[in-house]
């Protein structure tokens, strides 16, 4: 059982979460574009949330309603624990999630750089969420 609180979501809403990692990662890329660099991370970030919890919604009808974000990686890992790709994208989750803290909240601002590639992740996870709900045939 995953740790943390979770709700039971019908896995017919898989998609209007991929939805919001959708229009999450569009704001993020307008933001790099834009040079804000702070604004397109976070955003970046949270597709990468929102696209767990689609993948997550699809496979077990479930999704995280903790407020520590790694609890949805841990649930995420829960809904197929012995899958290698699941392993692999948890852990790609997880090292964005670790950003977010200090982009979010410290005074320090992301680099272009960091933005850059944050957001690129975000987007391979995004993509790798809709493949798993085409999957899943939602």
């Amino acid at each position: 059982m995953a740790r943390g609180k979770t709700a039971v979501v019908r896995r017919g809403e898989a998609r209007l979460y991929l939805g919001k990692a959708d229009q999450f990662l569009e704001q993020a890329r307008a933001a790099l574009d834009a040079r804000r660099y702070d604004a397109a991370l976070l955003n970046g970030i949270h597709a990468a949330i929102s696209g767990t919890d689609a993948v997550t919604v699809a496979l077990g009808g479930r999704r995280s309603t903790d407020p520590d974000h790694q609890r949805s990686v841990d649930l995420l890992e829960e809904s197929a624990a012995s899958d290698p790709e699941i392993r692999e994208r948890s852990r790609q989750v997880r090292a964005l999630l670790a950003q977010k803290n200090t982009v979010e909240y410290e005074s320090r601002s992301a680099s272009a750089r960091d933005a850059r590639d944050g957001v690129e992740r975000a987007g391979r996870l995004v993509e790798w969420a809709r493949e798993m709900l085409a999957k899943a045939r939602l």
